[in-house]
């Protein structure tokens, strides 16, 4: 292992690329940590952790995005989440990242379809949200539902603890490395979105991993069916497979969803 010098130089150096800025540190002091532990120089450590950060997280953001003017958009909307001004923000705002860019096309069917022999959500946790939770408009929630978003860039966590506070929702956003820590909270339902693939890239296990150690009565897991670049290579039938691998032996009771650009399956405990 490098001394605390050589590490917190490398941490400043992945940091300094705009991309990586607003990252979680102590996630990047993990990865470096790792890397500079099988013996690769500062140069090669860093390197490696730029490229893990990309398949994390960076792949999904062709860009920064300006929170700053989102928020000033926002204070001149009206203060119903289901407003229809408020509802066009969020899918304007949903475009920025491609996640939630990919679900637009069946956001008014998304939520309801999956979850329509269900009574009103009382409680959720979105795990490395992105910007999914500009979804909630389109959720099918009780009033003063619990909810609980977590993602790695600190400033997309400042921009939502904003944008629950203009709703008055009993909501809150948290930084949150799901490699190192899975929150304990107990919640009704809880939404894993195109979120295996990537950390897998990182650490084999992770996927099944996090399912077992989920604290929810139900639980959303999704997979994208296309490339970032939009080509079909059989990652349909890839991650379906996948998936059967990650819950066998499991007794969840287990519904499986298709939309145009993603698998969604839908996990009851017993």
């Amino acid at each position: 292992m490098k001394d605390p010098d050589t590490l917190q130089s490398l941490i400043e150096a992945v940091c300094q690329s705009p991309k990586y800025a607003y990252i979680d540190r102590g996630l990047i002091a993990n990865l470096a940590e790792k890397e500079l532990a099988k013996g690769r120089s500062s140069k090669e450590a860093q390197k490696a952790v730029r490229s893990k950060l990309h398949q994390i997280a960076g792949s999904y953001l062709e860009h920064k995005i300006g929170y700053a003017q989102w928020f000033e958009r926002l204070n001149q909307l009206p203060h119903e989440l289901t407003h229809p001004d408020v509802r066009q923000f969020c899918r304007e705002m949903m475009l920025e990242h491609t996640s939630t860019d990919e679900r637009l096309p069946s956001i008014e069917h998304f939520y309801t379809d999956i979850l329509r022999d269900l009574p009103p959500i009382t409680s959720l946790i979105d795990l490395a949200c992105g910007l999914n939770p500009l979804s909630l408009p389109w959720m099918p929630l009780a009033p003063a539902a619990r909810i609980h978003t977590c993602d790695i860039y600190t400033d997309l966590i400042d921009f939502l603890n904003q944008f629950y506070a203009y709703f008055g929702l009993n909501a809150k956003a948290d930084i949150c490395d799901l490699i190192n820590n899975v929150p304990g909270m107990h919640f009704q339902l809880a939404l894993l979105l195109k979120t295996i693939p990537c950390l897998e890239q990182v650490e084999k296990t992770i996927g099944k991993r996090l399912l077992d150690q989920i604290d929810a009565d139900i639980l959303l897991v999704s997979f994208p069916v296309k490339t970032l670049g939009g080509r079909s290579i059989g990652m349909r039938q890839f991650y379906e497979t996948h998936f059967q691998e990650l819950v066998a032996g499991k007794n969840w009771r287990i519904s499986r969803f298709e939309f145009a650009d993603e698998l969604v399956f839908r996990l009851d405990q017993p």
